[in-house]
């Protein structure tokens, strides 16, 4: 049985981590299941010294970082559909991948990290404070004051992402990949801990993520989420 360990909020059902989203994704893809155990911020005691989520203990192996979990699987259990098609999904994958987490999630940041740190336990918070004030250059409080602010900055940073879905399903086609599942990972975030709205019902990207949310018998959708 494969088990896999990801970030858990003060309460331990809401999982809201974009990193740990993405492998909830591809586990569903490959037609595969994982036990997860839920884990904060701070915690020890994470398999093979690891010090974040997402960990995918896999037949006694710990694997630890998405991408890395997400090319074990691939590797590993061929019989199921490819997170990537090929290697020249695997090299729009790895372009996608860099574009989340150096674009689209910073860009994100200061709209949900206020959510995030209702779901921080008080053990962890300083530690928390410290890590993400220092990507945002204010306090996690001015940037709840000023996310009207900050609210262009997300919707610039979308549209690459509305222009690649203004012609397709999926940004694999018409079906999806683990470009998709990393993309998604960054809205399962927002929308799990609590963070804003920032979609309108007329946007492709919004489409887009309804699609998402439905897949696999709504697994996504049907998420624990805290409250706004």
């Amino acid at each position: 049985m494969m088990k896999l360990y990801e970030l858990a909020g003060r309460d331990d059902a809401v999982r809201f981590s974009p990193y740990c989203w993405r492998i909830r994704m591809a586990l569903a893809h490959k037609g595969l299941w994982a036990e997860t155990i839920g884990w904060h911020f701070g915690e020890p005691g994470l398999p093979n010294g690891y010090k974040q989520v997402p960990v995918l203990v896999d037949d006694g192996e710990a694997i630890g970082d998405s991408t890395a979990i997400a090319l074990h699987l691939e590797d590993s259990y061929q019989n199921g559909p490819s997170l990537f098609g090929g290697e020249v999904g695997l090299a729009h994958a790895r372009f996608i991948v860099a574009w989340v987490d150096n674009v689209l999630q910073p860009a994100l940041l200061p709209l949900v990290a206020p959510a995030v740190l209702k779901q921080v336990k008080s053990s962890a918070e300083a530690q928390f404070r410290a890590a993400r004030e220092k990507r945002l250059g204010m306090s996690i409080e001015a940037a709840a004051q000023e996310q009207e602010m900050h609210l262009p900055a997300a919707q610039a940073a979308l549209v690459p992402l509305r222009a690649a879905l203004a012609g397709a399903d999926f940004l694999g086609g018409d079906e999806p990949t683990y470009a998709d599942y990393a993309v998604f990972g960054a809205f399962q975030w927002a929308r799990c801990a609590g963070g804003p709205e920032m979609l309108a019902e007329d946007d492709p990207v919004y489409a887009w993520r309804e699609r998402m949310l439905d897949l696999f018998d709504g697994l996504a959708r049907e998420a624990e989420t805290a409250p706004n």
